[in-house]
């Protein structure tokens, strides 16, 4: 496979993230394997997130919706890619520069439907102060999550959009999607993935992290009891 083989869209949820966005899309466009397209979409954001995006132009494209979520933001950004492999990331982390090149390594003699993930790290953002109480682990760490993964579109399209009834926690929904339906998930020992920790993460809302949370993993254990039940 070569790498004229991967035409990559890449899809940025944002919303309210003038402050963030451009390190994001920088992070993008500095890839050692150049994407095909970035696709921005606007999730209702009511600051500048939308001026900052449209100033990159080039490959770099926003698109607009009301506030539905990043979940909503992601099927929107996949249904209006042109790429024929899909990865995300979130408008206030960064990529290392050559996550894409290690992944697009990685897939030669996976199955088509594989979903390739990274380590991540956690980095304090620059105006953030400890009295806020988040923690920052350093650590590197395996990331089963949106924004260290590459897929096949066919493979995304196999599973099914976000659902964009969940706010929070809708990677876990997902992904269990796609291990219902035998899509194996591979974790590259190397970092691929920065997540920014600053005062905005949805982590300080925990009422609303664990509702969704909870509402995501009972739709995939009331999905696996339903299987059970109908096998022979």
């Amino acid at each position: 496979m070569n790498a004229s083989d991967f035409q990559i869209s890449v899809v940025i949820p944002a919303w309210n993230r003038e402050h963030y966005v451009a390190a994001a899309v920088r992070s993008v466009l500095e890839q050692t394997l150049p994407p095909l397209e970035i696709l921005v979409v606007d999730d209702g954001s009511t600051d500048g997130t939308a001026e900052v995006v449209r100033a990159f132009g080039g490959s770099v494209r926003c698109l607009a919706q009301p506030n539905r979520g990043a979940a909503e933001a992601r099927n929107h950004g996949a249904r209006a890619a042109c790429g024929n492999w899909l990865a995300f990331l979130d408008s206030d982390d960064l990529w290392v520069p050559h996550k894409l090149e290690l992944q697009a390594a990685a897939v030669r003699g996976l199955p088509e439907d594989a979903l390739v993930f990274g380590h991540m790290e956690e980095f304090p953002s620059p105006e953030w102060q400890p009295a806020d109480g988040l923690k920052v682990d350093t650590r590197p760490m395996p990331a089963l999550a949106a924004s260290a993964l590459l897929l096949r579109r066919a493979a995304f399209e196999r599973v099914g959009p976000f659902d964009p009834t969940l706010r929070a926690a809708e990677f876990i929904e997902w992904h269990g999607r796609a291990s219902d339906l035998g899509c194996p998930s591979h974790v590259l020992p190397e970092v691929v993935l920065r997540r920014r920790v600053h005062a905005g993460n949805l982590v300080r809302d925990q009422a609303r992290l664990h509702h969704h949370t909870a509402r995501a993993l009972k739709a995939v254990l009331d999905r696996r009891r339903a299987a059970g039940t109908a096998a022979p």
